[in-house]
């Protein structure tokens, strides 16, 4: 025996360490510390004083302390947990612990872990406790909607469940029992382990032993594992109806899931409630093996229950007969889906069998409010010519985008191309970019800068080709001193941008301004080069302990030595408007754009639609988000353009109007939905951080610029494809849904497959009453060209929102965008054009417009501008107006420098139309020809080029005549070649009257012409 104990070696002790490794190991620590959570702790002291610095500080601090208060006992509950498995399984180890014989490995652990019985007791849980916080602090938005839920007062139409429950309550109980799953089974495998380590699990070869108390206690453990389990399958009965089994017809519970999938959730809530009971009951009967058998019929019954059923039941009784047995769960796709996006009948309404009857000329010649707002300037086209005639110095620029939105000019509405001359670094010369220039001295933009989209100015009698420019309106700091800026149809009374889109695209995007002996240090005019920001926003920078902060958050030394801060001194930062309305308002997603506006006190007010969505609604479609908003729009993005997140929303209210001011950057966020649940909610969870709808209200000059939003109507206009369909069977065939068209006048676009974009302009309001600020949109049928429906929704105030959808009746088929654009490009004058062009100028296309005119009539509206080559000095400037216009099946192209020269080529009277300036509203006759580059008036007493009439078939030329073989043939031949001559001899003459019954003689001759038998 004592041979033998010589020759066994004892386990390792623990190795010991020197007090200067001791020190090292120490200092190692902390600065690893400073560096993994210093710049946590800047952040969140910068963030306090950002928030403080807009009025938002209580909004920092519920989310904070949410935060906290979520990790604490998410860290205690789950280290509790974890904890208790260690001790009970430490506690009741074995007196006498059985070996495997000299050398046993576990002998060693075992005495290492004596050896640090509070270590490795307490680190686990403590690591499993800070892991467990930290997952479920980022849940602070599900359990602050949970606590303040509002009801929806709309319940499913399977459990009769408020909506609520869904929206606001289910997500909660699904983390609970996802957290306790999680911990339950480290608390299985902390227990297993330790008893393993001390002996409680024993194994010898082939078999193994298990103690009293680990049997008890992993049987405890297993059996609430499965009772939670049992727990969860209750709750995805609820889930179900958000399924996405039928994803490519509908979301939502389908046949199969309500009468197989739902019944085996029962089913398996049953075994699973069974076998958790089973482990408790093998606690008293001392038996693991019926709670082994309990667990084994459960994984069977959910392969056989779970799977196998559905399955079965789906390719034999719901595939072979799909469309009866989906319509009912298709009918509540439909109502939810409705509600959901608000497509229903509350919001849109529908004018069947448009254009169906003969265009009523007088009516379209009267439609004033459309006619004299055709809009000329597309924002994403002429952009360089805001930066070429109204940039000013190198530094300021404008976005590659540029808005559009209305204003009331001598009691007219007008839409206009709006934007305002921002900061933009990116344009710094190599001389202005350090530092001091870049934050201290330029920091502000200058001027709101704006063009009636329906105008453009003109060529002079000499040929100059300054003409076909915007028009602009500039409110800038010298306009504004201006002796007559008085009567100027947009006033503002504070030019400057300290907040926008450009200087924001710049990281980072800090200006550092004020001072503290009254100094001007930032540059403002050339007149007046200085100028001292006087405006609330910024931090301040006046004591050393903030400086140093900032200095660390932006990693700058200058921020920390500069002696250009003085103790005045404010640091301004988070510039985009959208980024602060998204900071203040963390729940909120926000449209993709923003745009400038005058308010009635002169204040340039950045505008922000802001979004409460949802990703579970019984039954509604689901969406994606970033899909349904993408378009030909995507293709000019430039600097400011953004594109949404890439998330699945079932559910989306513009909830929120948000303000942000350009020079002070105040913040403010008003209701503008004021049913809307999901708002309410969070109006709950951040008291006061949501001005009530009475206080938007009050604000008359902010109500009459707010815009119906755009990323919105893209994602209603994407479900109104199909939503549009109100019957079941019809809507599971398919043959009825619509498409967005792409947009035509850009190739890349095309090439991609990306929408034509929805337009903004003023036009005849849908209700007959006046004009008002419209956003538009077509619909082609189903992967094909031809029209199908006119969608247009309202931002004038007395109907917001009011969606109104013209389909296309079912008489002749009408031109989609792709045809219509087809035979402006066929249009001889205009291929003339561009090949006369071709070596001196680019020709772009701008936005194609459909526009109602009158009773029935459709107009389509194209500007044509060229721009100079190998000149960086030219900009696109308005060439042409190419426009078709239909009415009966006859398609009448007319291409002129003047929308009312296009117009007078097409049959309708121009008086209506707006003259350039310099013009004249009804034109003189136009050759229709080209005039030289930027040339919009014709040389007067030209001849009239009769304009290009398309019409099935399409050509302007009749079919030969049979020479008396089929003398029906030839009469209708005779009589196609007689309309087509006195269109013509009307169109020279003038009289309107005369062509329009010369376009119907056409109409009825080219029906009668293809009503011949074949």
């Amino acid at each position: 025996m004592g041979a033998w104990n010589v020759g066994v070696r004892g386990p390792a002790a623990m190795p010991t360490l020197s007090r200067r490794s001791k020190i090292l190991i120490g200092v190692s620590v902390f600065v690893l510390f400073l560096l993994l959570v210093g710049p946590r702790f800047v952040s969140l002291y910068t963030d306090l004083l950002w928030f403080d610095d807009i009025g938002y500080s209580s909004v920092f601090s519920t989310i904070i302390w949410t935060r906290v208060v979520l990790f604490l006992i998410g860290a205690v509950i789950a280290g509790g947990i974890v904890f208790g498995g260690l001790a009970l399984a430490y506690r009741a180890r074995p007196v006498f612990v059985p070996t495997s014989g000299p050398g046993d490995p576990i002998a060693r652990y075992r005495t290492v872990v004596m050896s640090r019985i509070r270590w490795f007791s307490l680190v686990p849980a403590l690591l499993v406790g800070i892991i467990a916080g930290l997952v479920v602090q980022g849940s602070w938005s599900t359990v602050q909607v949970f606590l303040h839920s509002q009801p929806f007062g709309v319940t499913d139409p399977q459990f009769n469940l408020d909506v609520g429950f869904y929206a606001f309550d289910l997500a909660f109980y699904r983390l609970v029992l996802n957290f306790l799953f999680v911990v339950v089974v480290i608390a299985f495998l902390a227990n297993l382990v330790t008893h393993y380590i001390f002996g409680g699990i024993h194994l010898a070869g082939r078999n193994g032993a298990l103690t009293r108390a680990a049997r008890i206690q992993l049987a405890v453990i297993a059996g609430t594992f499965l009772l939670l389990k049992a727990v969860a399958y209750w709750f995805d009965r609820y889930t179900l109806l958000s399924s996405t089994r039928k994803q490519d017809v509908f979301t939502g519970a389908s046949y199969t899931d309500i009468n197989a999938v739902l019944p085996s959730k029962l089913i398996l809530l049953a075994i699973a409630a069974i076998c958790g009971l089973a482990f408790f009951a093998g606690i008293v009967l001392r038996d693991l093996r019926i709670p082994a058998m309990a667990t084994a019929l459960m994984v069977l019954s959910a392969m056989v229950v779970g799977v196998g059923w559905p399955l079965v039941l789906e390719q034999f009784s719901v595939k072979p007969n799909a469309a009866q047995k989906e319509a009912k769960f298709i009918q509540r796709n439909i109502r939810a889906t409705e509600a959901a996006y608000n497509i229903g009948s509350n919001q849109v309404s529908y004018q069947r069998n448009w254009t169906s009857g003969p265009v009523d000329q007088a009516s379209v010649d009267n439609d004033s409010a459309t006619l004299s707002n055709i809009r000329l300037l597309d924002p994403n086209v002429i952009s360089p010519a805001f930066t070429q005639k109204q940039q000013g110095p190198n530094f300021y620029g404008f976005p590659t985008q540029l808005a559009i939105d209305r204003y009331k000019v001598d009691g007219v509405l007008r839409d206009y191309v709006v934007a305002v001359r921002e900061l933009d670094p990116t344009r710094f010369a190599a001389n202005q970019q350090n530092w001091l220039n870049k934050h201290t001295v330029y920091t502000h933009g200058n001027g709101f800068i704006a063009a009636p989209a329906n105008q453009v100015d003109v060529t002079d009698e000499s040929g100059s080709s300054s003409g076909g420019q915007p028009v602009f309106v500039v409110s800038d700091i010298s306009s504004i001193q201006a002796p007559g800026y008085a009567n100027s149809p947009i006033k503002v009374k504070q030019p400057r941008i300290y907040f926008g889109e450009l200087i924001a695209k710049v990281n980072p995007d800090y200006a550092i301004v004020g001072s503290d002996k009254g100094e001007k240090k930032e540059y403002d005019t050339e007149n007046a080069p200085n100028y001292a920001y006087t405006g609330g926003a910024g931090v301040s920078l006046g004591n050393v302990f903030n400086r140093l902060a900032y200095s660390i958050k932006y990693t700058e030394r200058n921020i920390l030595l500069s002696g250009a801060i003085n103790s005045k001194s404010k640091i301004i930062y988070n510039r985009d408007p959208r980024d602060r309305v998204k900071k203040a308002a963390p729940w909120l997603t926000v449209d993709s754009k923003t745009y400038p506006a005058v308010m009635a006190d002169g204040s340039i007010k950045w505008i922000v639609d802001g979004y409460t969505t949802l990703d579970a609604y019984p039954y509604a479609q689901k969406t994606s988000l970033q899909d349904a908003t993408i378009d030909a729009q995507e293709l000019n993005q430039g600097q400011t353009g953004r594109t949404q997140v890439n998330k699945q929303i079932a559910y989306v209210r513009n909830s929120v109007k948000a303000t942000v001011d350009a020079y002070t950057g105040k913040v403010t966020l008003y209701q503008f939905d004021d049913k809307d649940p999901v708002l309410k909610t969070w109006m709950k969870v951040f008291p006061g951080s949501v001005k009530p709808r009475s206080e938007l209200l009050k604000n008359q000059s902010l109500v009459d610029h707010v815009r119906y939003p755009e990323d919105l109507f893209k994602i209603q206009r994407a479900l109104l494809e199909k939503y549009h369909v109100k019957d079941p069977q019809t809507f599971f065939q398919g043959n009825d849904f619509w498409s967005v068209p792409n947009d035509p006048t850009n190739r890349d676009a095309v090439t991609q497959s990306l929408d034509q974009p929805p337009y903004y302009f003023v036009a005849r309001d849908p209700s007959g009453q006046g004009a008002s600020f419209q956003l538009t949109t077509v619909m082609n049928t189903l992967r094909r060209p031809f029209l199908a429906a006119y969608m247009t929704v309202s931002s004038n105030p007395n109907n917001y929102g009011r969606i109104t959808v013209r389909e296309v009746g079912g008489g002749p088929q009408r031109d989609g965008p792709t045809q219509v654009f087809s035979n402006m490009e066929r249009d001889s004058r205009l291929a003339a054009d561009r090949k006369s062009l071709e070596n001196n100028a680019n020709v772009q296309f701008g936005n194609l417009l459909t526009l109602p005119v009158g009773t029935n009539g459709i107009l389509n509206v194209v500007p044509v501008y060229t721009q100079a080559k190998n000149n960086d000095a030219s900009f696109p400037q308005l060439f042409k107006v190419i426009v078709q216009y239909q009415r009966a099946g006859v398609a009448v192209i007319g291409y002129a420098s003047t929308v009312a020269g296009a117009l007078q080529q097409v049959g309708i009277d121009p008086a209506s139309a707006t003259a350039p300036i310099g013009g004249n509203a009804t034109p003189p006759a136009d050759t229709g020809g080209s005039t030289g580059q930027g040339g919009t008036t014709p040389p007067t007493g030209a001849g009239t080029t009769p304009p290009t009439t398309t019409a099935p078939p399409s050509s302007t030329t009749a079919p030969p005549s049979t020479g008396g073989a089929d003398p029906a043939r030839d009469a209708a031949v005779k009589e196609l070649n007689d309309s087509l001559t006195a269109l013509q001899q009307a169109q020279n003459s003038g009289n309107f009257t005369a062509y329009g019954q010369a376009l119907d003689r056409l109409r009825a001759a080219v029906q009668k012409y293809e009503a011949l038998p074949k």
